[in-house]
């Protein structure tokens, strides 16, 4: 299923115009400066270094603009930089498991806990693996996102407290406890 699941995404991928956030027929804008470019891309090298391989983007576009192309590396593993730290930009890393209980084990080796997606037919399935994955929030059959209704914030090395609802607001507050004692 993974090779199949990779050409796909590679698919989708190379049909998203990187251009003008101000265009709106832009899908992926520039990063928010050159150093952050220059990170995203030494990750994507160093991962490459170490046995990952590149399906997809992973060029420094020229021209004006802190851009870098949808990429997409597969064969990462734990212990390559696209697996270990977090990737701040159109970079997605696929890793493949043998089973669920692995690909868990493999998801919650990660220090970072902000937000997972599981994928599945099997809703009874993923009702079962959801309070296994150590992440702040788990979004079944969509993409991690932020909605106001809804708390937001992760766990681990990603956040502290939470943003958003009624938990988030709390976040705002200064809460005093004063203790009389009539004496």
């Amino acid at each position: 299923m993974a090779e199949a699941f990779t050409h796909a995404f590679i698919s989708e991928l190379e049909q998203l115009k990187v251009g003008d956030p101000a265009d709106a027929s832009t899908d992926v804008g520039p990063l928010a400066r050159g150093d952050l470019r220059d990170d995203l891309h030494d990750q994507v090298r160093r991962t490459v270094d170490a046995g990952g391989r590149l399906r997809t983007g992973g060029k420094v576009p020229h021209g004006n603009g802190y851009f870098y192309p949808p990429t997409l590396l597969d064969r990462v593993a734990p212990g390559m930089p696209a697996f270990d730290e977090e990737t701040f930009g159109p970079v997605a890393a696929v890793t493949t498991a043998n089973d669920q209980d692995e690909a868990i084990e493999m998801a919650n080796r990660s220090s970072f806990g902000l937000g997972a997606s599981l994928w599945t037919a099997d809703l009874d399935r993923a009702a079962d693996l959801v309070p296994r994955i150590e992440a702040g929030c788990v979004f079944v059959n969509q993409f991690v996102k932020s909605d106001p209704r809804l708390p937001f914030g992760g766990i681990k090395r990603s956040g502290y407290g939470r943003e958003l609802s009624d938990y988030g607001i709390r976040e705002f507050t200064n809460i005093k406890t004063v203790w009389m004692d009539e004496t």
